[in-house]
């Protein structure tokens, strides 16, 4: 191994290659790194070797031939709180109903000793590991990533424990003297820039609710802002509050003295089921937050943080249109029961300024009379269907739709291409369709069959909510043969990251494999992306609870005509779901596009394309497809792409003997976006 034994601390940087050390100065104290930024300028951050030192004695940025320090002194910080996961539920770690933070956890202080320092390169990225982090039950390393082109930074403690049964949450940020600190910069809930100049009195530490889940710490030569990864921050919850996800001050949680800045979790949650993160023993779990380093003033690199969302707003592409699906948004009880509400609801306002094109509902999951024979449930839908014409306007329309969870086991959404007014219930003396003098055509509904019959006789569509998961754990796989699930009226399931699991790099694997278990029953199905949320106001932190649709389709119906082509989208596989930073505009299998046939002939050799645009540097390409029983995977590394691109990535593989094939991305934040499937004959 080629290393210094310098300060008690083994520097070891003989996984360079070709033993090219220019971008790294190693000497008694200290380990300084630098690399390439944007505008061909370059960045440089010293790391102290001593334990008695902060881990970081200067961040510098170049200007022009020289480099200008922008920050000394910085400690990154984590705080891990340990809790229980219920194991003995069906569910298993696939379970959404644990309330965690009501039981009993310890909350820790991440301690780095500094036992040993590597220094690594793997493609466009810099990676400095650092071993000796614990807290409580858990061990491992501080990793930090330079990503080359950008800087962009990402900071983690990367812990596992071997005890079963554990689950965790974490907060994270920086510490440093008060006399480094000169300005804290963020946004309000209502997008508009505060800030907090600092002074030589006491400033207790303090949770903000904000915008972009970001806070700017300024010196007198530049700023650091601090943010989590978008989405793979946020574990599941029912309401996407606002919960104060940043803090800045002294004596944060009682667990750090100092004063700093950082993000920050409530440990309950919404006070419903706070799941939390799983951590199955032996699993190293990333908590990890991103920095970027500016010499901007004034909080101005909150634009350039922005930019790795598309500030929050769902980029819009010729030929698609946005669609979020699955809202117990309860607003047509609201109505009913007179409730004050504005002329244009707060989750219209929120999910229009997203840049969602369409909301479908899943009305009367709480509220409401869903099991009611008529007189209450037939009103409710008349309401509903007139507040979502009176809501659909110009470039967004919200469809009715309901969570009904009758007849066919566990949960499931439905989708029709008009209204539908349905009961779900029928005596024996009660005709299955009848002409109302009020509603007109109302069905009743008595079982799985006669279901299935009103989805045929009215083009809807029905799906797994929450597969294998909540309300629907079992399920589909308990009715797969079902001649209602292998209808085409029955489009698959919905994809949501339940539950969450730091060590994993990508999200929502629960349903990512039922989309291949579902391939090899040998079913054509598909699945859409599901927010699974109930009341949404704009100040809410929507988006990082968020999924979204690109269904692709030209133009955006009217409510009043009927919104067949949105279901033709759907039930023909012609979309892809993403978090929103990783889109897939094109794919194709030898020409094919996804929910299309590719008739390999004698010949299997495939040509796969996929455009991707992206923002936060990408982490792999994954190609998964099966022969009918089993699931095979072929990964492309992307560790040389930099921050903000787009590109065409053209391979050929072999396919001989295989039924389907699909593609997911995932990037360095673990957001990412998946295909829908093209099958093989």
């Amino acid at each position: 191994m080629t290393g210094w034994a310098q300060a008690q601390t083994i520097v070891d940087v003989s996984a360079l290659e070709n033993g090219h050390h220019e971008d790294i100065v190693v000497n008694q104290e200290w380990v300084e790194i630098t690399w390439p930024i944007e505008n061909n300028e370059r960045g440089s951050i010293r790391f102290n070797l001593s334990v008695k030192e902060p881990l970081i004695e200067n961040i510098q940025l170049s200007a022009g031939d020289s480099f200008e320090q922008i920050f000394s002194e910085l400690d990154p910080v984590f705080f891990l709180t340990e809790g229980q996961r219920d194991l003995s539920k069906e569910s298993g770690w696939n379970i959404f109903f644990d309330r965690t933070a009501y039981k009993p956890y310890n909350a820790y202080k991440v301690i780095l000793d500094r036992r040993a320092l590597k220094v690594s390169k793997n493609g466009a990225r810099t990676i400095i590991q650092i071993d000796g982090a614990s807290a409580g039950s858990f061990k491992g390393r501080l990793e930090i990533v330079l990503y080359h082109g950008s800087a962009l930074v990402n900071m983690a403690a990367v812990m596992a424990t071997p005890e079963n049964e554990k689950a965790i949450i974490y907060d994270a940020g920086f510490t440093s003297g008060k006399e480094n600190w000169k300005e804290i910069f963020w946004s309000d809930t209502e997008d508009y820039l505060q800030s907090f100049r600092l002074n030589n009195q006491v400033t207790c530490s303090k949770n903000l609710p904000v915008k972009y889940r970001t806070i700017i710490g300024e010196s007198s030569t530049g700023s650091i802002a601090v943010f989590p990864p978008p989405h793979q921050y946020f574990y599941p919850l029912d309401n996407a509050y606002n919960l104060q996800h940043v803090w800045y001050g002294e004596g944060y949680r009682d667990l750090e003295p100092g004063f700093g800045i950082g993000i920050r979790h409530d440990l309950l949650g919404d006070r419903r089921h706070v799941p939390w993160f799983n951590a199955p023993p032996g699993t190293e779990q990333r908590l990890n937050f991103f920095c970027y380093l500016s010499r901007g003033k004034d909080g101005s690199s909150l634009a350039k943080v922005k930019e790795f969302t598309h500030s929050d707003r769902y980029k819009p592409l010729d030929g698609f249109k946005t669609m979020a699906s699955h809202f117990h948004t309860e607003h047509i009880d609201d109505v009913l029961t007179h409730k004050p509400i504005p002329e244009i609801p707060g989750h219209v306002k929120a999910l229009r300024k997203m840049g969602v094109n369409i909301m479908h509902l899943g009305e009367f999951h709480l509220a409401g009379n869903p099991g009611d024979d008529g007189p209450r449930r037939l009103p409710e839908f008349q309401m509903m269907f007139e507040e979502c014409s009176r809501l659909s306007s110009g470039d967004f329309l919200m469809l009715p739709g309901e969570e009904p969870n009758s007849h066919f086991g566990g949960h499931w959404m439905n989708i029709f291409p008009k209204p539908v007014y349905w009961i779900m219930s029928r005596n024996d003396d009660q005709p299955f369709v009848e002409d109302h003098p009020i509603y007109g055509k109302v069905y009743r509904v008595g079982n799985k069959d006669e279901m299935l019959r009103l989805l045929e006789l009215e083009k809807g569509l029905a799906w797994t909510a929450h597969a294998r998961t909540k309300g629907s754990t079992g399920f589909p796989d308990k009715y797969n043969k079902e001649r209602f699930f292998v209808s085409d009226r029955f489009l698959g399931a919905a994809w949501k990251s339940i539950p969450a699991d730091l060590s994993i790099p990508r999200m929502g694997e629960r349903v990512l494999d039922l989309i291949d278990d579902m391939a090899n029953w040998g079913h054509q199905k598909y699945v859409i992306g599901e927010a699974d949320l109930f009341k949404l106001e704009p100040d809410y932190e929507i988006y990082g609870h968020m999924n979204i649709n690109y269904l692709e389709m030209d133009k955006l119906p009217k409510f009043e005509d009927g919104w067949q082509p949105i279901l033709d989208a759907m039930e023909k596989g012609k979309f892809f779901v993403s978090t929103g930073e990783v889109l897939l505009p094109k794919f194709s299998v030898n020409g094919k596009k996804s929910g299309e046939t590719v008739r390999l002939g004698d010949n299997a050799l495939v040509e796969i394309c996929i455009f991707i645009d992206w923002t936060f540097p990408l982490n792999f390409i994954e190609i998964i497809f099966g022969d009918g029983k089993d699931v095979h995977r072929k990964k492309l590394d992307l560790s040389e792409t930099e921050a903000f691109g787009n590109k065409y990535y053209n391979f050929m593989i072999d396919l001989k003997d295989q039924k389907w094939v699909r593609a997911e991305v995932w990037d360095v934040a673990v957001n990412g976006a998946f295909t829908q499937t093209v099958w093989l004959e």
